[in-house]
């Protein structure tokens, strides 16, 4: 009776045959994923978001003495025109300045950080309430503000009043830049 041997293929021999067998089909089953999406990913290229921190390092904003420099651009300026709020100390004209923090802004700090986080990529935080939104019928006082200047590199030029449910919420949205209210 003869023997038959097993051969396996982790022997000495076809072990360097099996590594390059099994190398290449793995190789080929992560391209297949990498070939279908490839052509979706390399359409358009991804834009990094927009960051108040490093731009001052890459010359963008420059600080009061060079700002001559570069005709009179620092950071972002915000001149905001507030009416009939129901407070003296918060009706009247403002510059807002931020990156770096000035003006005659009742609460610069917090109107600077609020103003911050609400900025996003792609995004316009002074866009106002779509045509045709459906809103709550409230008033919600006589207190008006206008916004002009430039934030986040985009000029801006936005009107707030607190006529409906939306325009409320969207002031609230913008407090401590705009004031709170006294209705």
């Amino acid at each position: 009776m003869s023997r038959r041997r097993i051969t396996s293929p982790f022997r000495s021999r076809s072990l360097p045959r099996f590594a390059a067998v099994l190398a290449a089909a793995t190789a080929a089953v992560c391209a297949v994923p990498a070939l279908v999406v490839a052509p979706a990913a390399s359409a358009a290229p991804i834009p990094l978001p927009y960051h108040h921190d490093v731009l001052p390092y890459l010359g963008h904003w420059a600080p009061d003495a060079d700002a001559d420099a570069l005709g009179g651009r620092r950071g972002d300026h915000l001149t905001i025109t507030v009416t009939r709020s129901g407070s003296d100390r918060t009706d009247g004209r403002f510059e807002l300045y931020c990156h770096p923090r000035g003006g005659n802004h009742f609460d610069v700090r917090r109107a600077c950080d609020r103003l911050d986080r609400m900025t996003r990529w792609g995004k316009d935080a002074f866009a106002p309430v779509p045509q045709g939104a459906q809103c709550t019928m409230m008033y919600g006082g006589p207190a008006r503000a206008h916004v002009t200047g430039r934030w986040a590199g985009r000029p801006v030029n936005a009107d707030f009043r607190r006529t409906n449910g939306c325009e409320i919420e969207r002031w609230s949205r913008f407090e401590p830049m705009l004031p709170s209210t006294v209705s």
